[in-house]
């Protein structure tokens, strides 16, 4: 459990007096502590329960009298019955979900998340594997064509619940984790509200007024939306700035506005951008994060002066084609995103694209049109499921800073091509399966930073990673060296050995000349080459 998820007083100081005041939120005692615990979390319980002095427990806030004393010091009025009593019914939402987490157990480690999500991956492969070999197998001639459909029918349902059962087992360590995640958020809110409590003499506005102040809140949004809508009609507006605003649509009259040139929508609630958008002609920056996007209209690829698109923490499962029309592009983030693959041709077309992220997807392969970005300078890849890289990567000659981290088990190997990233500055490899780098490695003569933390390393040995880059680069270039003379050698080696089988077939060629001419002498005296071959003696 990680120390901001409890209500501790140093960082939630009024809910956690407010909880410790409350009899249904008293002490636990061993056994029912014990039963709290669920089985898919067992192993977390038990070390979190064996901690001693040191565990936090959600469940029940520590109470302490100094930290009382001095929250109630700060906010006398804390000690009044009816504010307590206010306060009391305003974190009904933080007792519920108490209840829930007294079942749920403590938050697993990032670690833990990591490897759920490793080995989640994992199964899914597996399974697709045995899927593909199932459809693969023959038909014996003797069974006849509904009875092997039904026998592959049945194998394929065997081996999904088998899996599915696993996957079960990793998916609640996820959800678990997010819940905390939720959990963290919920204290937060309620520390929040008990403040705005204390500050209205124990009135909830919050509670009593949130309809009204949803209203109002539409209402301020609505009219600030046609303000800019009557400005650009008028004048012309070239920065539209409507960030954080909860808005959940976005009017068809924005793509009525060509002389915009920044548009700032992040941090709402949208779920779907107009088709008209593509009337902003003179657009140049579009920032769409941290809203609920799944999708982006193909009408975007018409934004020709589009330089920065951030389209980062929404719920995209797939960019769209147009994309790669945008040739003007400098800065594309799809970070934090559902991605499973990129746009097949978003590199031949992309000429001007200096940095692209997009890191925390579900991205397997890299389109082998990426290595045509050949202004790309950074690229953050990182917490994927990459299995490698294009073969060309290497083509990618201005690239400076590149994070393939944490794609565990997925990647575990680059191509030798690698070596010609002879710009590149930075480089993140933690996280993977990488037994070996490539033997071009030493070539990366411009490489100042380098992480191989968390991979099984076993070229350059371990001992030489322990040294440090330049201990690695220099490994790596004498290794390189060697492998260039050793092909040097082998080369020059089957040189000197065609030269000498082409002189001894030489040799054995005119010495069968010779031979066929003195028997056709001594075997013929009166031939009519006789006086020929003594012409020439």
């Amino acid at each position: 459990m990680q120390a901001t998820m409890d209500p501790h007083p140093g960082t939630f100081p009024v809910l956690s007096y407010v909880m410790s005041r409350l009899p249904s939120f008293g002490p636990r005692t061993p056994t029912s502590a014990s039963a709290s615990a669920s089985s898919a979390s067992a192993s977390t319980s038990h070390s979190a329960s064996t901690s001693g002095s040191h565990h936090v427990d959600i469940e029940q806030p520590p109470h302490s009298d100094a930290s009382s004393s001095s929250i109630v010091g700060q906010m006398p009025n804390l000690a009044n019955p009816e504010m307590l009593a206010s306060m009391t019914r305003a974190i009904s939402d933080v007792a519920q979900a108490r209840s829930v987490f007294k079942v749920m157990g403590p938050r697993p480690t990032h670690e833990e998340v990591d490897e759920a999500k490793a080995k989640l991956a994992d199964l899914e492969a597996h399974l697709s594997r045995q899927l593909e070999e199932i459809v693969g197998l023959p038909r014996p001639p003797e069974i006849d064509e509904a009875r092997w459909t039904s026998h592959i029918a049945e194998k394929e349902k065997v081996i999904k619940e088998s899996t599915e059962k696993e996957k079960r087992i990793l998916k609640s360590i996820i959800q678990l984790d997010n819940m905390h995640d939720a959990y963290g958020k919920l204290l937060k809110d309620a520390e929040k509200r008990l403040v705005k409590i204390y500050e209205n003499d124990g009135i909830d506005y919050d509670n009593n007024n949130e309809n009204d102040e949803d209203d109002e809140d539409s209402v301020q949004v609505k009219e600030q939306v046609e303000g800019i809508l009557k400005e650009a009609y008028g004048k012309g507006v070239e920065r539209i700035a409507l960030s954080g605003k909860r808005l959940k649509y976005l009017p068809e009259a924005f793509g009525h506005i060509p002389a915009s040139v920044v548009l700032d929508v992040s941090s709402n609630q949208l779920s779907v951008i107009p088709d008209s958008i593509c009337g902003l002609e003179s657009l140049e920056e579009l920032n769409l994060s941290s809203n609920a996007l799944e999708s982006l209209p193909e009408s975007i690829g018409l934004l020709q002066k589009l330089k920065v698109l951030n389209v980062s923490g929404n719920k995209l499962s797939a960019l769209p084609d147009s994309i790669s029309k945008c040739s003007s592009l400098v800065e594309l983030d799809a970070s934090f995103n559902s991605l499973s693959y990129l746009p097949t041709n978003i590199g031949f077309e992309l000429r001007n694209l200096q940095k692209l992220m997009i890191q925390l997807n579900k991205i397997r392969s890299l389109p082998s049109s990426i290595c045509e970005m050949k202004s790309l300078r950074y690229l953050d890849a990182h917490f994927n499921e990459l299995r490698g890289l294009p073969v060309a990567i290497g083509k990618l000659t201005n690239l400076q800073v590149l994070n393939l981290s944490s794609n565990f088990s997925d990647l575990k190997e680059l191509p030798e091509t690698f070596g010609d990233l002879i710009n590149l500055r930075e480089l993140d490899l933690s996280n993977n399966q990488i037994h070996a780098l490539p033997d071009s490695f030493g070539r990366l003569h411009n490489l100042t930073k380098l992480n191989l933390e968390q991979n099984p390393v076993e070229v350059p040995p371990m001992h030489v990673v322990d040294e440090g880059l330049q201990a690695i680069k220099g490994f790596m270039s004498q290794r390189w060296i060697d492998i260039l003379e050793e092909e040097e050698k082998k080369t020059t080696q089957e040189v000197q050995e065609q030269g000498e089988n082409g002189w001894l077939t030489r040799s054995t060629s005119w010495l069968k000349n010779v031979s066929e001419n003195v028997s056709e002498m001594i075997m013929s005296p009166k031939s009519p080459k006789e006086a020929y071959l003594n012409q020439q003696l």
